[in-house]
């Protein structure tokens, strides 16, 4: 069974995946308006991703004799001036939800609710990698500056993580 404070916190956390989501699909359409095909193909699985980041969360306050609540979302910026600058926007978003994460896991341990900080690791280290992925992707759009070749080949190399995280989200399933 679930406390009540650790029920309200797992609660705050799916809606934090929930406008997780939103905000890259937001990212995703601006992207495809934009004509950077690649980077709209990224966006749209990274949406996809912490859309299940959050059912992942939603089953397992169920599970545990909790109640998931699906609340209202802030809506997402809609336009960004610069793809770089949307960018930015998903790396200060991914650091905010690692923090968002290490506090719920500070409940939990605080709470001695084990099963809950044991789930919780694999956020943890899921938002490791997205740290990770979103710095290393900020630091090849520094490298390219404004040369449009640059852009064209990034939008390029971008789609190509896309499918392989496609392909790698299908092949655990």
């Amino acid at each position: 069974m679930l406390s009540k404070n650790i029920e309200v916190a797992l609660n705050n956390q799916i809606r934090i995946e929930a406008e997780s989501s939103q905000i890259y699909l937001s990212m995703a359409c601006w992207a495809e308006a934009s004509g950077l095909e690649g980077i709209a193909q990224f966006m749209y699985a990274q949406s996809d991703e912490e859309r299940a980041h959050m059912l992942k969360l939603i089953k397992y306050v169920n599970e545990r004799g909790g109640h998931a609540q699906i609340t209202d979302l802030k809506a997402p910026r809609t336009t960004y001036d610069t793809f770089q600058g949307m960018f930015e926007e998903l790396y200060k978003h991914e650091i905010f939800v690692s923090n968002s994460i290490n506090e719920l896991v500070h409940i939990t341990f605080a709470e001695k609710d084990y099963a809950t900080h044991n789930f919780l690791q694999w956020y943890v280290a899921e938002q490791i990698e997205e740290e990770a992925t979103a710095k290393s992707i900020l630091d090849k759009i520094n490298l390219i500056g404004d040369d449009k070749g640059g852009l064209y080949l990034f939008d390029r190399d971008i789609q190509q993580v896309a499918v392989a995280s496609a392909a790698a989200a299908a092949a655990t399933k």
